[in-house]
């Protein structure tokens, strides 16, 4: 199969990248730079650009069997703060690339949505797809325009599609520096002897999959034909922050420093996915507990 990975130099990209390789497809990056801490990965062909840039496009998806799209230009701390560059840059790239796939003939577009963001403040959990979508971040409200569109695309073209909305995922290379990924955030901090932020009262609940686990569930919805295509990904288990934190203390074998600030406005309470339909249509369920992850 001739993959290309939008996105392929990130954290959950280069997962991807390395597991598509591993089952001997053939995978083309494309992303912006080259990322540096990727140097003993798999070989894969490389094509530097971004989604504005449609030449770069076009290129990067000729002759591709499945499209990978995971390049988001946002995170939900931040998609508030300038609401049309998040909408241009996230919907409006995106409807470029789908256009583009139309054109080339690509079999499949494989998009990762956010599991996190999209339904807004749940009503039951764990949440199910068919859960009311109503984002309380532009973050989560451009990754559901792109889901619509993708349908559109499916109607008017045949462009075949699977929506995969993932949990927070976490694990080897996601960015101890970054804006999201609590995981990642809190461990680099202790490695630091930094005090970690908890953000309000630490009873903020989400639901961690390792990032194996995700890239998985990606491959499989390339190489599966499924009905419905819009599947949770996650561990269908919650954690409070301050749980989290527990089994952060439990597995380093050190109590992290605790600071307390306001809570943030973007913030659901919880979230937790129920990914039941994602064990029955994709045969797919998380291998790893946050423990072992």
């Amino acid at each position: 199969m001739n993959c290309v990975v939008f996105g392929g130099e990130g954290f959950i990209g280069s997962h991807l990248v390395d597991k598509l390789a591993d089952s001997g497809h053939d995978v083309t990056v494309f992303d912006r730079r080259r990322n540096p801490l990727l140097t003993s990965r798999p070989a894969a062909r490389f094509i530097c650009g971004n989604l504005a840039d449609q030449a770069a496009v076009e290129t990067a998806t000729r002759g591709a069997d499945v499209v990978f799209h995971l390049i988001g230009t946002t995170v939900p701390q931040t998609s508030n703060e300038d609401l049309f560059f998040d909408f241009q840059s996230n919907v409006m790239w995106t409807i470029r690339l789908l256009q583009a796939c139309t054109r080339s003939g690509v079999g499949k577009v494989v998009f990762l949505s956010s599991g996190g963001t999209v339904y807004g403040i749940p009503h039951e959990v764990p949440i199910p797809e068919t859960h009311p979508t109503n984002p309380i971040c532009s973050y989560g409200l451009t990754k559901l325009v792109v889901e619509k569109y993708l349908t559109l695309f499916h109607h008017l073209y045949g462009l075949d599609y699977a929506v995969l909305r993932c949990a927070n995922a976490y694990g080897e290379r996601q960015n101890p520096d970054g804006e999201q990924g609590a995981i990642a955030v809190f461990l680099g901090r202790m490695v630091r002897n930094l005090p970690i932020v908890v953000w309000g009262n630490g009873e903020v609940t989400r639901d961690y999959v390792y990032v194996r686990d995700a890239v998985r569930a990606l491959e499989m919805a390339a190489l599966t034909s499924i009905e419905p295509r819009v599947l949770n990904i996650g561990s269908g288990v919650g954690f409070s922050i301050r749980q989290l934190l527990e089994v952060i203390e439990e597995v380093v074998g050190q109590a992290p420093t605790i600071e307390y600030s306001d809570p943030r406005r973007y913030d659901v309470p919880v979230n937790v996915l129920d990914t039941s339909l994602a064990q029955r249509v994709l045969g797919w369920k998380p291998q790893f507990d946050l423990r072992s992850g």
